[in-house]
Parts: structure tokens; C-alpha cells; sequence
């Protein structure tokens, strides 16, 4: 803009030099030079005029530019040296400029290895009781921070330029019509079978996704599981819906893999194929997802108290007393760093991405390399219907269903007596 005033200006300046150099061949002494230096004032003030407000433009341009930075890229806090919980060094691991924590138990020898990938909005620490125990019985076990969890980078959900770098879903960039898939055998609450298409795609285009976490998980594994060792293979162990992104992690690259031990597998209630009469229940939910992405920080900011968080916990933990403060502070705590609670409100608004039926359904076919699967769950979990999960066994893949009596969404932190020795179980079977 002042750029543009400026040319005019000084077409303006030129046209009027010119216009008294006419003048002066028919009358000499009408311009003198004094007028000649009022002209030159004029002009010369006016340009000066602009370029301030040229540098304001600019000052002002640049300012914008750095808060659009900050705001789409939270500063990154980094952990503690060691974690409360396992008393581990928490190691980090740069994953396509973003930073993610992960931590490592056992033997660093040890050829026999587990990669164990956490929930909905807690991270590595959730493991506490599963590392020792792997540990203990010789295996070389990592328990890591999927991104935008735990103390890794947080990059907005909006940033399209961060998104176009690390998106799991530019898969779908050459293929929009793939992202839909069509009449899906998937499970009810009862045990029962209904179909239904699925829709793979984060409805905003954030980067926290399934395909995005899938990716971080392989690459996890080649880079530091698996580094120079390429006839080996590791175990993936998962919780809640960290069993969606280990199973996709195996469909993308099964090579990497032996087996997978999902521990509560979630069937997402909020997902567009699972909700019931979608064509007028998604609106509201829609509309419910954009008013807390815009005016949720302030419910956030009230629940995220440890007194809150630890009440919140006892409804999926059916074992209270395992709803310690050790847990609490580990799990509050990195979501208290700067742009958790924009992740954890695009997270809410993931409504959307692959199931555990479909999924289980792809490792199935007889072309794809076999990779066994064990599930378990709690028959007190809220969250996860018995029935429904007991209905996964008829997939083939699905070797084996095991039950924990009178325990919630998370055995492996209720009752690690009941469930590490069905783990190790499973990693004694799949490690030969």
C-alpha cells in the first residue's frame, strides 16, 4: 500500500517539475528557485510520511507473523530427568522435527523386545507397572509419548504447514474417495453385528490421528527398537485406543512386528459409526466438539486440578486404591504444558478414524502376513463392553480373549498380578 502511494507521489512530483519547466520556456522567471524548493519539500515530506507508514506495515506484519508462530507451535517443556513413576530416564526421540519422550526398561541386549503404547490423554508413565515387569522377566521394553501426549512437542491442530509434514492422513492426499470405507462389518455393545461405513479421515485435518500415530510408532520402532537389527521383530502391547494405533501401525508395516496384546481395546462411542442415527446425532455432536474447541479452556482450566483429575479416574480405575497420587501427578502434569488442551479438545472432536472390528478384519485376510493378536479387558470397565469384546474371537487373527474379574479400563496399572503373567505369557508364544 505504501508502496503504491509512494509511485503516485512521485508521478505526481514529476509531472508538476515538468509541467513548470513548460511553463519557464515561455515565462523565465515564473518558477525560481525557492519555489523549486518548496516542490521538493513537499515531495520529500509526503515520502517520508509514507515510509513510516511503511514501517509500520511492516512492524506490524512481522509482529502477526511471530504471534502466528507461537500460537501454532506451543513452547515445548521438556520432562523431568527421570520419571516419578518408574524411576527411569526419560529418553528423547526426534520424530520429523517434533520431539517425543519414551523411556526404556531392562537389558539393552536383550534381543526380545515390546513397544508399550498408551490411552486417551495419559502417556509412557501409565506403564509403570507393565516396564518392571517385562523388565524383570529379561525383556528389553520402551514405553513412549505418542505426540501431542505426555512431554512431546504440541503442535496446533490448525497449523496446516506443520500438518503437511507429519499428517498419517496425506496417505489419503492422492485418494480422497479411499478415506471412506464402505458397508464395514463392526460390533454392538451386546455382542451382536451390524454394518456401517467408516469414515478414516480427522473431520478438521489435524495431525492427531491414528495414521499420524501408526507412523510415529513404526518409526519408533526402526529408529531406536530395532536400530541395526534387521532380522528382529518386537511386540506391540496397547491400551484403550492406543490398540487403534498399534493395529494400524501393523497393517502399515507388519515386517516390524510379532504380535499384538491389546489390554481394553476402546470402540470409540463418538465416532460417526458408532453413535446412533447419525444423520441427526452428528450435528449436535459437531456443534458440541466446535463449542469446546472455542470456549472449552476455561472447563479445562477447572478440571485439571489434582482433587478433579483423581475423582475423574475413579470411574474408569473399578480398583480405587490403585488411583494413587503418584498417578495423578504424572498424568496431570504434562497436561498442564503449553497446547495440551488444544490437543485434547481436537481429540474430542476426532470423530472419526479406523476401528478395532475393521482393522482386526484387515490383519485377517489370507494375504496379509499373519501377526497374532491377544485381547483382554476388565469385566468392571465402563468403557468397553465385555460382550462386544468377547465377539472379537470370531476374527482370526484374534488368537485368544481373556477376562480380569471385577477390574476397569486399565488392568495393566489395576492389577498387574493378573496381567503381566498373561503378557508374558503371550511374549513367551510369540518371541518362539
Amino acid at each position: 500500500h505504501g508502496t503504491k502511494d509512494t509511485s503516485t507521489l512521485h508521478s505526481h512530483y514529476s509531472s508538476t517539475v515538468a509541467s513548470h519547466r513548460e511553463d519557464e520556456k515561455t515565462t523565465p522567471n515564473l518558477v525560481d528557485d525557492e519555489e523549486r524548493l518548496h516542490i521538493c519539500r513537499t515531495y520529500l515530506s509526503s515520502l517520508c510520511a509514507n515510509i513510516v507508514q511503511m514501517k509500520k506495515v511492516v512492524r506490524n506484519s512481522l509482529f502477526l507473523a511471530v504471534a502466528t508462530a507461537l500460537s501454532s507451535a506451543a513452547a515445548y517443556v521438556p520432562p523431568p530427568p527421570t520419571s516419578p513413576a518408574t524411576n527411569l530416564p526419560n529418553r528423547m526421540y526426534e520424530w520429523r522435527s517434533q520431539r517425543l519422550r519414551y523411556q526404556m526398561a531392562g537389558d539393552p541386549s536383550s534381543p526380545h523386545t515390546a513397544v508399550l503404547i498408551h490411552g486417551l490423554f495419559v502417556n509412557s508413565d501409565h506403564w509403570r507397572r507393565t516396564l518392571k515387569g517385562l523388565a524383570d522377566a529379561g525383556y528389553r521394553a520402551y514405553a513412549i509419548d505418542l505426540l501431542g501426549s505426555g512431554y512431546t512437542s504440541k503442535p496446533a491442530p490448525w497449523d496446516k504447514d506443520t500438518s503437511r509434514m507429519i499428517n498419517g492422513e496425506n496417505r489419503f492426499a492422492d485418494n480422497p474417495e479411499g478415506s471412506i470405507l464402505k458397508d464395514v462389518n463392526l460390533g454392538t455393545s451386546s455382542g451382536g453385528n451390524r454394518v456401517s461405513d467408516v469414515d478414516l479421515r480427522h473431520p478438521l485435518g489435524s495431525p492427531y490421528n491414528f495414521y499420524t500415530w501408526a507412523e510415529q510408532i513404526a518409526d519408533f520402532t526402526r529408529d531406536v527398537v530395532l536400530e541395526g537389527k534387521k532380522d528382529q521383530k518386537t511386540t506391540l502391547v496397547c491400551n484403550s485406543i492406543g490398540t487403534i494405533s498399534s493395529l494400524q501401525s501393523v497393517l502399515d508395516c507388519p515386517e516390524l512386528y510379532d504380535g499384538v496384546f491389546s489390554v481394553a481395546p476402546n470402540f470409540r462411542e463418538l465416532h460417526s459409526a458408532e453413535v446412533a442415527f447419525p444423520g441427526v446425532s452428528m450435528p449436535f455432536v459437531r456443534s458440541l466438539q466446535a463449542f469446546l474447541r472455542n470456549k472449552g479452556q476455561g472447563l479445562f482450566d477447572t478440571l485439571a486440578k489434582p482433587s478433579t483429575v483423581k475423582q475423574i479416574l475413579q470411574e474408569p480405575y473399578a480398583i480405587s486404591s490403585a488411583v494413587d497420587d503418584e498417578l495423578v501427578d504424572v498424568l496431570l502434569t504434562p497436561l498442564l504444558t503449553p497446547g495440551a488442551s488444544d490437543v485434547v479438545f481436537d481429540t474430542l472432536s476426532y470423530s472419526a478414524g479406523p476401528l478395532p472390528e475393521q482393522q482386526l478384519q484387515q490383519l485377517s485376510d489370507p494375504s496379509f502376513p499373519s501377526v497374532p493378536v491377544w485381547v483382554s479387558y476388565g469385566t468392571a470397565d465402563p468403557w468397553t463392553p465385555g460382550a462386544r469384546v468377547e465377539k472379537l474371537s470370531s476374527i482370526d487373527t484374534v488368537e485368544r480373549v481373556i477376562s480380569f474379574e471385577g477390574v476397569g479400563h486399565c488392568p495393566h496399572d489395576e492389577a498387574p498380578e493378573l496381567v503381566n503373567p498373561v503378557l508374558l505369557e503371550f511374549m513367551e508364544q510369540v518371541k518362539g
